[in-house]
């Protein structure tokens, strides 16, 4: 279906593509220069003055500039290190998720409608200046009526719907990368947009955030060194989230870590702890582990400083196989055993089993070893794992999202631990949870009890088998039991194959209208107007893409292959 909204926020990415100067590097895709006459159509003025400014520059003001989900759709995007240029992540990366506040007074009235009660009847004290705002909230400071202090996330007015077409739009951009650019199948824009969608879409939700938060100081309550601040679901709905204020130190601000007698050295390693703690005892953890989501709290006794998390709207888990598969190859590639970490790959089903483990081997050595031959305080443990990912991906491996969280994470934790120690050496720091998961992993007492929690499914099973061993006997003394196998990939081909002649009935209809506007722009046609030969070019080469696009996605809105 033709939409004229998705059309017009195209044009509007555009003209900010043109602005900062990326039209430029857009037209020397092979595949793009001949929709160059598009460009042409922004004016010139647009564009932006002054000093040259690099290309990943240039992309992160673009999504910065354009609004919220693509200022996500950066972030996602720098932690994948496999498939884009470093200089282009680390440009991301910076990427700010900080926008002007909205009023105080909207918050207000958003809480109230939300809790249908007035702001006096929960709050004794409210600050109606914000302090934090971003692209899908803002935090103010409360106090309960009850004298609880605390903080009130209150998510923006009608930032839905505006993420909802924007997501719509990057499904169509994605299909049209997959089709005509062959590097995106490695990039796999669909999946990205997925997974972007599922995080905006839970952090647009409080109530998850709420959830998320319980959960995980449920997880680590026998944790005396951190704090997960408490939810007051009294007060908590889908638009507005009330949790205890935390009052600390930003993780990285070390002078004064050290003015109140906080060793930072202890601290790096307590944080490397418990994000390990996270991974692998507890199957859940914080994903958003940035220097302005982590505070110390400190006390008199130095010894009893804790960690506090702040914002919980994007979380990770590994299930067990995940788990096993991160442990095994930390193991495996410190102890430099790089036939293991091959052969776990192709057992695990990570690379297709048709993969030569020799190959494999080889191309995990000839990338690795020069990082694992640095001392043990210069190896980072995410990049590790980046480089595994890059060189997987040439033998057909999809990175899991998951596992491309967990490493963002671990990039960010290493970040802050560096900073506050710079010998630190993060597999000693981590070693402990790894070791503890393995040999709980192996323990009789885990395998009686994996063995004990399937028993109630056994068990009511077996009065069933007696009547399906008979049945199965029955059959095969009729004749009747056959093997039935149905590929649903036979029906894609045949619905592919119809929609394929109509796709090139009108994408050659529609090439046919821009070689039209062509010839009307670049030719001398003595029976046309001059005055007219402008509009001309714009009508047929405007209906000519409008066709094209029908013909390539207009039955397939819904189809996000």
């Amino acid at each position: 279906m033709f939409r004229l909204d998705r059309y017009v926020r195209i044009f509007k990415i555009q003209a900010k593509l043109v602005e900062y100067g990326l039209d430029d590097f857009l037209l020397s895709t092979g595949w793009l220069r001949g929709f160059s006459f598009l460009f042409r159509l922004i004016p010139k003025s647009k564009r932006k003055r002054g000093k040259k400014v690099e290309l990943g520059e240039s992309i992160r003001l673009v999504l910065q500039d354009l609004g919220p989900f693509f200022i996500k759709l950066g972030q996602i995007l720098s932690t994948r290190r496999d498939v884009i240029p470093d200089d282009i992540a680390f440009e991301l990366g910076k990427l700010q998720d900080s926008v002007p506040p909205f009023s105080g007074i909207v918050a207000k009235n958003i809480i109230e409608n939300s809790l249908g009660k007035k702001l006096p009847e929960v709050f004794s004290s409210f600050d109606m200046q914000p302090i934090a705002s971003a692209s899908i909230a803002q935090v103010h400071v409360a106090e309960l009526t009850t004298g609880e202090e605390v903080v009130v996330k209150v998510v923006r007015p009608d930032i839905k719907p505006v993420i909802e077409k924007d997501v719509d739009l990057m499904f169509f951009l994605a299909r049209v990368l997959e089709k005509y650019w062959p590097p995106a199948k490695s990039l796999k824009p669909t999946l990205i947009v997925e997974e972007l969608e599922k995080t905006i879409i839970d952090e647009l939700d409080m109530l998850r955030e709420a959830a998320n938060a319980s959960q995980l100081a449920r997880n680590c309550s026998d944790l005396t060194n951190l704090i997960v601040p408490k939810v007051y679901w009294a007060y908590t709905n889908d638009s507005v989230l009330v949790a205890e204020r935390i009052k600390g130190i930003t993780i990285t601000d070390i002078d004064a870590l050290k003015a109140t007698g906080v060793d930072p050295s202890e601290l790096a390693i307590q944080a490397i702890e418990i994000l390990f703690t996270q991974v692998f005892r507890d199957h859940f953890f914080h994903a958003d582990m940035h220097p302005g989501n982590i505070f110390v709290v400190p006390d008199s006794n130095k010894k009893l400083s804790k960690i506090a998390l702040v914002d919980f709207g994007i979380m990770g888990s590994l299930n067990e196989f995940d788990q096993r598969y991160l442990a095994e190859n930390c193991a495996a590639f410190f102890e430099r055993d790089y036939r293991r970490v091959a052969e776990l790959h192709v057992e695990s089903g990570w690379v297709p089993e048709a993969t030569r483990v020799d190959e494999f081997e080889f191309a995990i050595r000839s990338v690795c070893e020069p990082i694992l031959d640095r001392p043990a305080s210069e190896i980072s443990i995410g990049n590790v794992l980046l480089r595994l990912f890059q060189t997987a991906q040439r033998f057909d491996m999809e990175v899991l999202p998951q596992m491309l969280l967990l490493q963002k994470t671990l990039v960010s934790i290493e970040g802050i631990g560096r900073q506050l120690d710079p010998s630190l050496d993060l597999w000693t720091a981590a070693q402990p949870a790894v070791n503890e998961f393995m040999s709980k992993r192996i323990s009789f007492l885990e395998v009686l009890r994996n063995t004990g929690s399937e028993i109630p499914s056994w068990l009511g099973r077996i009065p069933n088998l007696p009547n399906q061993t008979l049945d199965l006997i029955d059959r095969l003394r009729a004749g009747r039991l056959a093997l039935r196998t149905q590929d649903p990939e036979l029906r894609n081909i045949k619905e592919a194959v119809v929609a394929l002649k109509k796709t090139m009935l009108l994408t050659m209809s529609g090439f046919c209208l821009i070689l039209i506007s062509f010839l009307f722009a670049s030719s001398e046609m003595m029976f046309i107007d001059k005055s007219i030969q402008p509009f001309l070019v714009t009508i047929f080469a405007v209906g000519g893409i409008a066709i094209i696009l029908r013909g390539l996605f207009g039955s397939k809105e819904k189809t996000y292959v």
